[in-house]
């Protein structure tokens, strides 16, 4: 009689002190209705008071039929029998050490690393076993080629505050080449109210290689994105939050270790110092009326290497279905 009323709890619970991939845009709580829809993303740590190691990222997002003739989306998984959408994202971050004041290698920190990429992904959802699987492939560079030292530079122009130092010292150019599969099976379900769904995610490439697995929480009045039609936009009101702890087994970092192809970053973390178990929790908002989706969320993730700390950072999303 109370194992639903203590599992909302538990899972809500750790978030409330502020709580990568740096953000999932492809989980069934980020669901947008309909097969056509634009979105907006933006991270940074400012939202949660920190400022180092993941400082801020942003992604373009466009799902349309026509992007399913796509050439890449011959490789991407889909579960059979399901309903599916298609999609690109432009994705593109930042790291930095603790301190961007020191013009010296700061031994013991996390490195410097940008990142910029292109995403093909596909989305299917069996609605009869209640299940979903989201699969990515990513294409870009990690390095000065991502240009991230030079757009935080700018944004500090901007906002007249010191401009960073230490970016000489980032990790060198390599090229990005991942595959992601995210796969969600609901266990609860009461309508327009609650779900409880598990998740599995694994990647593999020469950016990262993480398997990840968790539980997500929606709580609110929402549509399931497992059922058989999606609501229709006219009909469209959803105001709910949701809650995703997971944790992760770490087999390369690419933004901590330095690529596979090159060897001559100045700085990386050793594998010896990298944590193998990790633990991250999103947690977020989302509004979404008609057409018009939007959603606040912060994330806190555990000491990704053995000097290192815990970090939290937020961000927000917009977006459109047309």
């Amino acid at each position: 009689m109370y194992k639903t009323p203590i599992l909302i709890f538990f899972l809500l619970l750790p978030t409330f002190p502020s709580f990568a991939q740096r953000s999932d845009n492809t989980a069934s709580f980020r669901n947008v209705t309909g097969d056509k829809y634009f979105r907006i993303h933006y991270d940074n740590d400012f939202f949660t008071k920190t400022d180092y190691y993941y400082t801020q990222g942003y992604s373009l997002e466009m799902v349309h039929p026509f992007l399913s003739k796509n050439p890449v989306s011959k490789i991407l998984l889909q579960l059979k029998n399901s309903r599916s959408k298609s999609g690109l994202a432009f994705e593109h971050y930042g790291f930095t050490p603790t301190s961007i004041k020191s013009n010296d290698i700061l031994k013991a920190d996390r490195p410097f690393a940008g990142v910029i990429m292109l995403k093909s992904f596909s989305i299917s959802v069996d609605t009869i076993r209640r299940q979903r699987l989201a699969s990515t492939l990513s294409l870009g560079m990690i390095g000065p080629a991502a240009f991230a030292g030079r757009m935080q530079a700018t944004i500090h122009r901007w906002t007249e505050d010191p401009q960073p130092l230490g970016w000489q010292y980032q990790i060198r150019n390599n090229p990005v080449i991942n595959y992601e599969l995210a796969h969600e099976k609901e266990l609860v379900n009461v309508p327009d109210i609650l779900s409880v769904n598990t998740n599995v995610q694994a990647r593999l490439g020469t950016l990262s290689d993480k398997v990840m697995a968790g539980l997500s929480l929606t709580l609110g009045r929402f549509d399931s994105s497992f059922g058989k039609r999606e609501k229709n936009h006219k009909r469209n009101f959803r105001i709910y939050v949701y809650s995703q702890p997971m944790a992760g087994l770490v087999g390369y970092d690419a933004s901590l270790q330095g690529g596979f192809l090159s060897r001559k970053s100045p700085y990386t973390v050793k594998s010896t110092d990298i944590n193998r178990i990790t633990f991250q929790n999103n947690f977020g908002v989302v509004v979404n009326v008609w057409k018009i989706y939007a959603e606040y969320y912060q994330i806190y993730l555990s000491k990704e290497f053995k000097t290192g700390r815990d970090h939290q950072w937020g961000g927000v999303k917009f977006g459109v279905a047309f």
